[in-house]
């Protein structure tokens, strides 16, 4: 192996030296500033591809959690119809395990019903409000808070 690199390395044409001096200098401050440039590109491309995996990998969570979660309610309403216990006791369960899984939901990130409920009550507030205002209206600007002069307190020693 050895033989066949040091074959190689003499077919090589020798290498250009570098030229010295101010020439220099600038050589190495542009090959600076190509290794940045592509650092940017490359780190803004890594960046968005891991914003999509992390979207993709919290649908999937969210998505498995609520799968989860109707496959345990549908379990504990069939347990429920069949059991001997008393309906009161399943119901004190039922709140359990909803609490449970609500705050395990919170963890996660997702917004509960009332949450999404607010929401929409607030989009369909605020399209109402566009819809009414007239089209090309400028929005008037908002009155600057007037200024007071700064008071000087005191010391006491």
């Amino acid at each position: 192996m050895a033989s066949s690199s040091s074959k190689s390395s003499s077919k090589r044409a020798p290498a250009q030296p570098h030229p010295a001096g101010p020439e220099q200098a600038q050589n190495i401050w542009l090959a600076g500033m190509g290794a940045l440039a592509k650092a940017q590109t490359e780190g803004s491309k890594a960046f968005d591809s891991l914003v999509k995996q992390g979207l993709a990998l919290q649908n999937q969570t969210q998505a498995l959690a609520k799968a989860q979660f109707a496959e345990a309610a549908q379990r504990i309403e069939a347990m429920a119809t069949t059991s001997p216990l008393g309906p009161e006791r399943w119901n004190a369960l039922e709140g359990i395990f909803e609490k449970r899984v609500a705050s395990a939901l919170a963890r996660l990130g997702l917004p509960d019903a009332e949450a999404l409920e607010r929401l929409e009550a607030r989009v369909a507030a605020l399209e109402q409000a566009l819809a009414r205002q007239p089209k090309g209206a400028e929005a008037e600007p908002a009155a600057a808070a007037a200024k007071k002069p700064a008071t000087r307190t005191k010391r006491t020693p």
